[in-house]
């Protein structure tokens, strides 16, 4: 027997699922910083709140199977789905919705199906959904971004720690405060309202001071610092460029031939990057190694349909952001893609 001799594989890369999801906690701290800045305090309490609850909701489930709840606790995949859940909703929302999310996340699309490694859905994405078609008002109700021009433009106003403290855990504004007043439309439901009221996009510009030079400003960005927290995670070889890159193209080139159609009516391309969760869908969302496609053709034809079904659900759908709703849609298709993607195997010829 030969001493010194190390078995294959010889991969030096790092898979231990604690470590991904701490570098997914990491690259998300941009993009957190600019919506704690734009939209205020009350993003931090949600995802307080969110992480606190998964992490209990998950140690309890798995008493009641009967499996040791640490390992799973330590992973930070709960963490992780809180996180995301919690950057999804708006800054305002109830604790008992945060509640409601975070339990059908966790319990109900995670834990019943056999824990980590077994969901076929985006946990994050079913708590989402499950809130935005139960409670649709709440779930849609975002606060300004803190935009001096704006906020003096449209007599609108923010709160401090405390404001979102009291209207988090007891429903109550200051006596000062109105929700007119502290609750404004995101660019993409302003973009569709004024659209289907037959305003041309010139005309939407023009009446608001909402936009910025692509998208609705703030909300620009946030995509920006969550661009640059998904290249962080291909850098750290977390994900593959593939679905981030395959949706964004499937978005922009929908976008691009219907601007090229009616530049009047359809939004220029760039728009739909910079409003609403694309960036953070593309790189942090539809990544999900449990229920996105794993081949690499698979995952260019995942990525590329989940952004062809952003911008139909946009446009023409009941849901003016559709991130949430393309990549539940596509984990359902995603093990046929990959059935019909498999790589041949090395020595093999390719079947007929």
């Amino acid at each position: 027997m030969q001493t010194g001799f190390v078995s294959s594989p010889h991969s030096a890369r790092i898979n231990r699922v604690d470590w991904v999801m701490l570098q997914v906690c990491l690259a998300l701290v941009p993009g957190t910083a600019a919506l704690v800045w734009f939209f205020g305090w009350g993003v931090l309490i949600n995802m307080a709140l969110a992480t606190v609850l998964a992490v209990a909701a998950e140690a309890l489930v798995l008493k009641l199977r009967g499996r040791p709840a640490l390992p799973a606790i330590r992973d930070y995949s709960a963490v992780v789905t809180a996180l995301l859940f919690a950057l999804t909703v708006p800054p305002t929302l109830p604790w008992w919705l945060t509640l409601l999310g975070i339990l059908f996340a966790i319990v109900i699309v995670k834990q019943l199906y056999g824990g980590i490694g077994y969901n076929p859905f985006n946990p994050a994405m079913a708590g989402y959904v499950f809130l935005l078609i139960s409670y649709p008002v709440a779930t849609t109700s975002w606060l300004p971004p803190n935009v001096p021009e704006l906020l003096e433009a449209q007599d609108l106003t923010t709160l401090s720690f405390m404001d979102s403290m009291r209207l988090i855990f007891t429903g109550l504004l200051p006596a000062e405060h109105s929700w007119d007043a502290i609750t404004a439309a995101t660019p993409l439901d302003e973009m569709r309202t004024r659209l289907d009221q037959g305003m041309t996009i010139d005309e939407i510009r023009a009446v608001s001071p909402l936009w910025g030079d692509f998208g609705g400003r703030g909300w620009e960005w946030v995509a920006n610092w969550f661009l640059l927290g998904g290249i962080y995670m291909i850098w750290r070889r977390v994900i593959t460029w593939h679905i981030p890159v395959a949706f964004l193209a499937g978005l922009l080139a929908m976008a691009g031939a219907f601007w090229l159609l009616d530049p009047q009516t359809y939004p220029f391309p760039a728009f739909h990057l910079f409003s609403g969760a694309a960036i953070l869908g593309a790189f942090f969302i539809a990544t999900d190694p449990v229920s996105a496609c794993t081949t690499k053709g698979g995952q260019l034809i995942y990525g590329f349909l989940i952004g062809t079904l952003v911008f139909v659900i946009r446009t023409w759908g009941g849901y003016p952001d559709a991130v949430a709703f393309s990549v539940l849609l596509l984990n359902i298709a995603a093990p046929m893609i990959d059935h019909y993607t498999q790589p041949r195997v090395f020595g093999q010829r390719k079947r007929a």
